[in-house]
């Protein structure tokens, strides 16, 4: 599992930024004609540790104030929050300096020290806040490549699976004897296994269909098991019709059927029943359990196919459902409108 890079920044810029900030403030008195050096260290201190602490106080605070949008404007209620509190800061500090080294006109200096702070207060917030609003484009840039590269996956392995060499092997088997006993219905049989394949080369490049178009590619395919285990496989389908409308991942039903077939034991003598009905905002598509004893080998993509889809395309989540008798899929359902 990736996670996500936390909001730094390079302790080396943080000390040499506020030591180069503690020696520039001691240059007006270095270039005093008569000056004490003990006055400029300490003055050059009291700088360099309030820069520091102001480095510190920026990054410490500054998620409290930003959402998952990112940073709003300038933030007002931090900015006057932090320059309190840099006042307060550099009052202590001043404080401490008239202790070590005592200036005769006290009220000038403070007045000094607190323009500083507030000065270096706002250059730190500026800077602070670009880098993170860099970071967090960082982020967003990363998390798009990472939903590009998943989407690509899953359609990928959309295709794979739905080229299925044992699928076509099985249809092809069936095929075969249909013509052999001269079944009349092997004519139909040949154009439902065509119209399958060329829902599957249309509908591939599509990242979302009307459930009604998925509805085609599903009595395609049903047609086709339907010619296989006869029946020993039973499908009922009780959909809204104002449903038809609404929005699907393509090959989402067809994926779920198989998944069915694949797990489950489909004779004459135990028929596999399956449901696909509408109930709410859900789509259910449900079947009864008679797991096999020797389960097929499965890569376990099939689900995860599905859920990867609806919370890339739609932002949904797939649920799914699992008791003693039954597996169910919930589907959220999901029109047009919504989408946009």
């Amino acid at each position: 599992m990736e996670t996500t890079p936390i909001f730094r920044i390079s302790g080396k810029l943080i000390w040499f930024s506020s030591l180069f900030l503690g020696i520039l403030a001691a240059i007006p008195k270095i270039a005093q004609q008569e000056f004490e050096w003990i006055r400029v260290i300490v003055d050059a201190c009291v700088t360099s540790s309030f820069s520091v602490i102001i480095w510190y106080y920026n990054i410490s605070t500054l998620p409290a104030y930003v959402g998952k949008e990112g940073i709003k404007g300038f933030l007002t209620q931090r900015l006057f929050k932090g320059i309190w509190v840099g006042l307060l800061i550099m009052l202590i500090l001043a404080g401490i300096q008239q202790y070590l080294v005592p200036y005769p006109n006290y009220g000038a200096v403070i007045l000094m020290f607190e323009v500083r702070g507030v000065l270096i207060y706002l250059t730190f917030y500026m800077f602070t806040q670009l880098l993170y609003q860099n970071y967090l484009n960082q982020q967003v840039n990363l998390e798009l490549e990472r939903s590009t590269s998943a989407n690509i996956w899953a359609q990928y392995e959309l295709l794979r699976q739905q080229v299925n060499p044992h699928f076509l092997f099985n249809g092809l088997n069936t095929l075969k004897y249909m013509v052999e006993t001269r079944d009349e219905h092997a004519v139909d049989f040949i154009l439902k296994l065509s119209d399958f394949y060329r829902f599957t080369l249309e509908n591939r490049k599509h990242d979302l269909i009307r459930l009604s178009e998925e509805m085609e590619i599903v009595h395609a395919y049903l047609y086709l098991l339907k010619a296989r285990f006869e029946e020993g496989l039973s499908v009922n389908i009780e959909v809204e019709e104002k449903v038809y409308n609404s929005l699907i991942p393509p090959f989402t039903l067809q994926l779920l059927l198989e998944n069915c077939i694949k797990h489950n034991v489909v004779s004459l003598d135990k028929p596999l029943h399956i449901s696909i009905r509408s109930q709410g905002d859900v789509l259910l598509v449900s079947n009864k359990l008679y797991v096999k004893r020797i389960p097929e080998s499965s890569t376990g993509l099939g689900l995860e196919n599905i859920k990867r889809r609806y919370d890339h395309l739609l932002k949904q989540s797939v649920t799914i459902v699992v008791d003693k008798e039954n597996f169910t899929v919930k589907l959220p359902v999901v029109y047009e409108n919504h989408y946009n």
